[in-house]
């Protein structure tokens, strides 16, 4: 397949390095809306902010006019080109140094890693990796590998046939409501349509409903197994999205413990596993 102008531009040697920065204070006021939505407590200024929840912040507020017709800022600026290409949250690894404290202000440093076009089972694919490095209090909070897709537009790719769900220790059913969908986009000031807009999500990326955010699941996986081993500290996560999940449709997230600090941890529902994940963790020790 022939690229265009717009794909020659975005070439690994066009625009792997390129980095920015962002600044944002953990703001606590945001902070009670991410619990609101999730339906968790709020930490309190000077507590930690819990893990997956700094996807809320660092968000730069782009004007109307500064946004593709998928509500997503429009492309070329710090990521590269994709013309015609409908954007996918494809997974991304995670290393947990510091928590990040509520009321203060922190710093992410952005680099392109990597910019790669593959053939997929939906047609031509242009996967990028942007690093994120978050610091605050003059030290490195978390580090962040985030795999971004855009594929050709069209018919969405399906995804792998129904395999069912793999035994779990734990598990819990989400409902994911439009108005949950709503506010999760709020509080992330993710303007992607496929959230909120249903005849767009349909009409124009080809999907049969309105799309659970991916990194909602993912949040959703990691909260849950943090609520099940309280003790745990997790020190890693490496998370794949497989298929989309769509609202209203309940999902189960769920996972197991296979020692030596290690778990999986998945989401999905009757069709197959839609995401999974393996962490490592440590436990606290028991006090003498």
């Amino acid at each position: 397949m022939a690229m265009n102008e717009a794909d020659r531009r975005a070439r690994p040697i066009e625009w792997v390095g390129r980095t920015e920065m962002a600044y944002d204070q953990v703001s606590y006021n945001l902070v009670k809306r991410i619990a609101a939505t999730l339906g968790q407590k709020a930490p309190k200024p000077g507590e930690a902010l819990p893990d997956l929840w700094h996807w809320a912040f660092f968000q730069e507020p782009f004007e109307a006019a500064g946004l593709g017709s998928d509500g997503h800022p429009a492309r070329g600026g710090f990521l590269p080109p994709a013309d015609k290409r409908n954007r996918m949250w494809a997974g991304g690894r995670l290393a947990f140094f510091h928590p990040l404290i509520v009321g203060e202000d922190a710093f992410r440093t952005s680099t392109i890693l990597s910019v790669e076009e593959k053939e997929g089972r939906s047609g031509q694919l242009l996967f990028v990796t942007v690093e994120h490095e978050y610091t605050q209090r003059g030290r490195l909070a978390l580090r962040e590998e985030h795999d971004i897709v855009y594929r050709e537009q069209g018919k969405a790719s399906p995804g792998p046939k129904a395999q069912g769900l793999p035994a779990a220790q734990w598990r819990r059913e989400i409902l994911p409501t439009t108005t949950l969908l709503f506010r999760y986009s709020a509080v992330t000031f993710n303007g992607h349509r496929i959230h909120y807009d249903q005849d767009y999500a349909r009409q124009e990326e080809g999907y049969p409903a309105l799309v659970v955010h991916g990194p909602l699941i993912a949040t959703f996986m990691l909260g849950e197994f943090q609520a099940q081993h309280p003790s745990a500290t997790v020190q890693t996560m490496c998370y794949r999205a497989a298929r989309p999940l769509f609202a209203p449709e309940p999902f189960t997230v769920a996972g197991s413990v296979s020692g030596n600090g290690q778990a999986q941890v998945w989401a999905g529902n009757a069709d197959s596993v839609a995401m999974e994940a393996e962490l490592t963790f440590a436990l606290e020790a028991d006090p003498a």
